[in-house]
This record gives C-alpha cells, structure tokens and sequence, in this order.
C-alpha cells in the first residue's frame, strides 16, 4: 500500500535559498519538456522514457539543468507526463479540455527527489525534530512529529514551498501489504456491521442506519477571508506591502482547508473502525459543483477528496470500501424500488407504489447499501435497513453536529 507523511519544514536562510533555487530550475526543465513535446510531429511525439534519453544531452547543453539531481530532473520529466495522462482521461471522459500550459514562478511549487538524491537522519537535532538532506542542497530541518513507521520504505521525498511561504516535506511510503490488518470475510458481512452512506446537500453525510453529520459551519472564516482578500484589493500588486498580504490572505485559505480536511479526517477514521464495510456514491464532482447554488459548499466537502480518505483507511483498519453507482439513489424507493422524481427541495421520500416513506437522503443511503451488497455479489440480507430504520420525524433520529466532531474527534463519543 502506497501513502505518506508530510512535514513541516524550517530551512536555513541559505538552505531556503537554494530550494527557491532548485524550485526555478525545475519548473524551467518542465517547460522545456512540454515545448519539447509540443514542438514534435503530430505522429512522433515524445514518449516520457525517450524524453529522459534526452535529459544528458539537454544537462550538456545547458548547465542550468546540470545543477539538477538526474532522479529528481526524471520525476520533473514524469510530472509533465503524468498531467498530460490526466488530461487525455478526461477528455476521454467528455470534459471540455485545453492545453498544458506553460508554468510561471508563481505555479510551480515543489520538487520530488524519487529513488535517491535524499537521507532521511531522525537523529540530526533535538526531540520531535528531524533533518533531511536533499542532493545539491543541504540538510532541512523538519518537524517530526509522526515517526516513519519501520515496516514503510522511504520511495521519494518531496519539498514544497506553500503559497503562505512555510516549506514541507512529504515522504511518499510504500507498505507490505502483509502488515496490514486483514479485511473481514466478504461472506459475513450483513445490514448490522454495513452501512451506506449519502454524501448530503442539507447535511454532510446520511447514513443508511439513521445517524447524519452536519455541515461545518465555516462562515466566519470566509468573512475573514473576505476582509483579507478586499485589503489586498486595494494594495499595488508587487509591492511588498502586496506581497504581506497575500500571504495572510493564503493563511486564511490554508486554514479552510486544513479544518475541511480534519474534519474529513474525523469522520472517516469513525467510519472504518465501525463498519466492517462501507459504500459510497461514484459521484461526477465536477457536475455536482455546477448543479445548483450551493457549489460552495459542495466545494467545501471535498468529496473526491473524503473518498480518497476512506478507501487510503479501508486498508489500514480492515474494512471493505466500495463506490456505487450514484445515479437514481435519491429516486428509487429503497423498499420496492420504484422511481419517484423527486427536485431538490423536496426533502421527503415517499414511495406512491408501496407507502414507505423516509428522509430523502436516508432513502438514498439505504439504496447506496444495497448497490454495495449487490456490487460485491452478495444477496440482500433479510434484516434490511428499510425494515429496521428509524423515521425521521421520532426522537430516536440520531444527529451528530459538526462542533462534536470537531471537540471530540471521534462521532462515536
């Protein structure tokens, strides 16, 4: 199993200028490479293996590239093709796609030394400190609060400077998959240790067991960076008072995303750890942010993102992760499964065929689990969630707020 580790970094001045430094070069070897790629015949475009043929002769060419580590200029080789491998997907997929485009100063934040070209010395410093040493650079300091476990190899080690100015190092891990936790037997799964869940509008998620968590509530941090942002409106853009604020409004929007994702972290580790299986809807992101007026909020949630954290946990904690097919989950009656449509401000489920009636989004969520049993080839077991769920309007509706789960870390507290 692939993750990693990210850590907070404080190089020397002269270390930081040497990042900054290598920062630049690279982002100049990327350009190359796409112009050297867009510059090629329509039939003999360059492959990234034969691209990396060329690094020698470019390094010769130019010296600037010659102050690269040649693992590192490889992973920057890597990085244009790996966008353009993104790019065709979604092209493939219907998107309305453009161009890779040239990177400016401002774009190109990091450098991934893949392979070699980096040491890893936790003994370098004092308690909860650490020091990594980049090939061509030096030693940076990091902030080593979270040991690399001894069964996970160090695969690559990236450095990036956030648009706040604080640098990080990230460790891309790779774990024997024989140290993992074992996942429960498919066969014992049934509607009591399973659960599906709707990604909500009203709410953040519904359940098919009855419980919901709501929203973070983050309107007082988007006023803040509403004040920040209209302060450096009014600044002359590269000045340095500009350059001050910019960077507190960057502040601001880190914070966002670091409670957004705390609290995706909360809420996915209560998942795993207490169902043996979870389902999910396979959402189109990109339409749903484009669906209605409540983009922002659906921007907030991340989903793809809160996925992502799921099925990285499924592995660590031994619990079956699994993405269903999200069309018709609201209009289908989880009893008979006749189709009702429903508009979005219709928040009640219905059913004109069989009389169940329901929360919208718990209908939904009780449909996500049975596309999930059905997905992994099992029957729909005779206690099903429809038979057992709570109504919406009784006092036994379990709702869990944000600021529980923000307090506590754990919405099983």
């Amino acid at each position: 199993m692939e993750h990693s580790h990210r850590y907070h970094a404080y190089p020397t001045q002269e270390v930081a200028d040497g990042l900054e430094h290598h920062l630049d070069v690279h982002r100049q070897l990327y350009n190359h490479v796409r112009w050297d790629y867009e510059n090629s015949p329509e039939d003999d475009k360059p492959s990234e293996y034969g691209q990396n043929n060329k690094l020698p002769e470019w390094k010769r060419k130019w010296s600037l590239f010659g102050e690269m580590h040649s693992k590192a200029a490889q992973a920057t080789v890597a990085r244009f093709h790996r966008n353009l491998s993104n790019l065709r997907k979604k092209k493939e997929k219907g998107h309305k796609v453009g161009q890779l485009t040239r990177q400016a100063p401002s774009d190109y934040r990091s450098v991934t030394y893949n392979q070699s070209g980096f040491d890893l010395d936790e003994k370098r410093g004092r308690d909860r400190f650490a020091s990594v040493r980049f090939s061509k650079i030096g030693w940076v300091k990091i902030r080593y609060h979270r040991p690399i476990p001894d069964r996970a190899s160090i695969k690559e080690v990236t450095f990036k400077k956030e648009t706040t100015g604080e640098w990080f190092v990230s460790f891309g891990l790779e774990t024997d998959d024989t140290d993992l936790p074992e996942k429960p037997d498919v066969n014992s799964l049934d509607a009591s240790n399973s659960v599906g869940v709707d990604l909500g509008i009203l709410n953040y998620i519904h359940t098919s067991d009855g419980k919901t968590v709501e929203w973070l509530n983050l309107e007082d941090e988007y006023d803040r960076l509403r004040r920040e942002q209209r302060k450096l409106s009014r600044k002359e853009k590269g000045s340095n008072n500009y350059e001050k604020q910019r960077k507190k409004a960057a502040k601001v929007k880190r914070h966002i995303r670091r409670k957004v994702l705390d609290y995706q972290h909360k809420i996915t580790t209560w998942l795993v750890r207490e169902y043996d299986a979870v389902f999910v809807e396979d959402l189109n992101v990109a339409g749903m942010l484009q669906g209605d007026g409540s983009a922002r909020n659906k921007q907030d949630a991340a989903w793809r993102q809160f996925i992502t954290l799921l099925e990285y946990k499924a592995d660590l904690y031994g619990c079956h992760v699994k993405q269903v097919e999200a069309q018709g989950t609201t209009k289908e009656c989880a009893s008979c499964g006749v189709e009702t449509a429903k508009p979005v401000w219709v928040r009640e489920h219905s059913c004109p065929s069989c009389g169940f009636e329901t929360g919208r989004d718990a209908n939904a969520a009780m449909n996500v689990l049975q596309r999930g049993f059905s997905e992994l080839g099992l029957g729909w077991p005779e206690s099903t969630p429809v038979e057992t769920v709570t109504a919406t309007d009784t006092a036994d509706f379990q709702r869990v707020s944000a600021s529980h789960v923000v307090e506590t870390g754990s919405l099983g507290a």
